[in-house]
């Protein structure tokens, strides 16, 4: 099929490899654009005949992007090196006429994991991604962080992708703390949003309410409740992070705003 693969990554040796075969049984180019990884991802890529490109992170979106014009192909499907398409999404997009299609991409419903274990609930999901477009008519939103595909003209398909969101438990709690928080709290700062001492407590909770409650998290038992209780926390986080920036003009001065990590 003529479909360009898009993977953006740093440091993805363990992952990368199950990825590209993944995505060669739907894709005749495929290109890994690489943040200066110091692992062997790109000579893992390079081995399975992905060309790879090496670009400084730009953030989400724009790192995304960053490939469009160097792909072949007017389809393109994106996929991060975590993500796996499923036997069942390989034939529905096996079967797709592209040329005709009239949709300027396809959805994607995606199972995330911790560790072995499917969290079906919570926002988790389906978690619909629209995966696979067309650069002519649409590319990712130009943002840093928590980007996506910009169109409303779109099919879900029926298939399913795999996300092997976090490894355990400690990595859950990890990354919002370490990297989701503090990118999120920057570019509220930039965009000129504002915070008082009561918005980390009210935003934690709302989130994990919205999670465990509302999304019916506590269908999946404790797991449904941690994934829940750490969207709290990474929602508190950003937030008392977004006010310290006012408080505290010696953590303002400190932080790299020009650094997207």
């Amino acid at each position: 099929m003529n479909i360009t693969g898009i993977i953006i990554t740093l440091n993805e040796q363990s992952n990368i490899k199950d990825c590209i075969e993944s995505m060669q049984s739907v894709c005749d180019e495929i290109i890994v654009v690489d943040s200066n990884s110091k692992d062997k991802t790109r000579d893992i890529a390079e081995e399975l005949g992905a060309k790879v490109i090496i670009q400084d992170y730009l953030g989400d979106g724009f790192q995304k992007n960053f490939a469009l014009d160097k792909a072949k192909n007017d389809w393109i499907l994106s996929l991060d090196a975590d993500e796996r398409l499923t036997s069942e999404m390989i034939s529905e997009i096996k079967s797709l006429d592209l040329k005709s299609s009239g949709f300027d991409g396809f959805g994607f419903p995606r199972r995330n994991f911790i560790g072995s274990r499917w969290i079906k609930h919570g926002g988790w999901y389906p978690d619909v991604c629209v995966r696979l477009y067309n650069k002519q008519k649409t590319m990712f939103k130009k943002v840093k962080q928590h980007s996506f595909v910009e169109t409303k003209n779109y099919k879900i398909l029926k298939g399913d992708i795999i996300h092997y969101s976090f490894k355990n438990l400690g990595e859950l709690f990890a990354k919002p703390g370490r990297n989701f928080s503090t990118r999120s709290a920057k570019i509220m700062y930039e965009k000129g949003k504002k915070a008082n001492s009561l918005s980390p407590v009210l935003h934690g909770i709302n989130a994990f309410i919205r999670h465990y409650i509302l999304g019916l998290g506590f269908l999946d038992g404790i797991d449904g409740f941690t994934v829940s209780l750490s969207s709290g926390v990474n929602s508190y986080l950003k937030y008392a992070k977004l006010l310290e920036y006012y408080r505290d003009p010696k953590v303002l001065e400190a932080e790299d705003f020009n650094k997207v990590w």
